[in-house]
């Protein structure tokens, strides 16, 4: 129960974050009025609203509330749970495209391997500072999902479009990811390291609160690359993948998951967010955003083929 209520505190950091933006499509010339005086020269004519104008807003908002804030909340509303959707559909496709399939099969054939040597890696693993390989992971995950909820709600502010996208995506990333790792958790039923004997079977504990896989490391790796790559400096790539990494290892290191919980949760978190960057990033914003990539990202996900494919862009 405590395992399932901290991850439900990073979901409700990111969370609280969307309930901070307004609840209708805004003028961001009105939204700056109430920050800062309005100049003569005022150039904030667009219109600022979730998710990004260019799908979700058509055109300026008239300041009268009664007479726009529900079809202008419903439209927006809509236009985002069919994005969501259609991010879905191309991640639950992925591995039945047959191009696919043979990256599908080395990352089974992987995981197998890993599953089959997990009971000996977890009984080989330091029984000792368990409690501060838990606290770790913990801020690890906490740290970059506030991370996350800070570029969004600064945006506001100083209207940078470039944070705006990367604290959306990263909610966007979180959300498509925390799908994929409640189907997976409900399916495999995988019991932790901890529990009855720590062999691990499968298919023991249907629920959210099972070993495979590692929800941290889903939720910390899809932040991690929607942030990387919005920000392809050396020192954030480190600092972001550097922490997504402590979080997977202290998630066995803390007897919390077994090494292919966090290997295969890993794997799905940093694919998932790097989908979603490249198929909703505008360019101009980042440098690693550009035609090229954007066209593969139109295929369908795969959790392995599409990193090998460009993985000369990836450095």
């Amino acid at each position: 129960m405590f395992r399932q209520i901290q991850e439900q505190l990073a979901v409700a950091i990111l969370l609280a974050t969307l309930g901070c933006l307004p609840a209708r499509c805004q003028s961001a010339k009105d939204l700056t009025a109430r920050l800062v005086p309005e100049t003569p020269d005022s150039n904030l004519n667009g219109s600022f609203c979730f998710p990004p104008r260019s799908e979700a807003c058509s055109g300026l908002i008239t300041t009268d509330p009664q007479s726009t804030q529900g079809p202008s909340s419903d439209g927006a509303f809509k236009k985002s749970l069919k994005r969501f959707g259609k991010d879905q559909w191309g991640i639950y496709s992925a591995p039945l495209h047959r191009s696919n399939l043979k990256w599908d099969a080395l990352f089974l054939a992987g995981t197998g391997v890993l599953i089959a040597t997990d009971r000996l890696a977890s009984r080989a693993a330091p029984q000792n500072h368990v409690n501060i390989s838990q606290g770790i992971s913990d801020a690890g995950l906490y740290g970059t999902s506030a991370a996350a909820g800070v570029l969004l709600l600064s945006s506001l502010a100083t209207h940078d479009e470039h944070a705006r996208e990367a604290g959306i995506l990263s909610v966007e990333a979180f959300a498509n990811s925390a799908t994929v790792y409640g189907a997976l958790q409900l399916i495999t039923g995988r019991e932790r390291p901890t529990d009855a004997s720590g062999n691990g079977r499968f298919w023991q504990n249907n629920s959210l609160n099972s070993s495979f896989p590692s929800g941290h490391a889903v939720f910390t790796w899809s932040i991690a690359s929607v942030i990387a790559h919005e920000y392809p400096r050396p020192w954030v790539k480190w600092l972001v993948y550097g922490t997504a990494a402590a979080v997977s290892v202290t998630r066995y290191t803390g007897r919390e998951h077994f090494p292919s919980d966090v290997v295969v949760g890993s794997v799905i978190g940093y694919l998932i967010g790097r989908h979603i960057f490249l198929a909703h990033c505008r360019e101009g914003l980042s440098e690693d955003c550009h035609p090229r990539k954007i066209r593969a990202a139109e295929q369908p996900l795969t959790f392995l083929a599409s990193h090998f494919r460009l993985s000369g862009d990836f450095n």
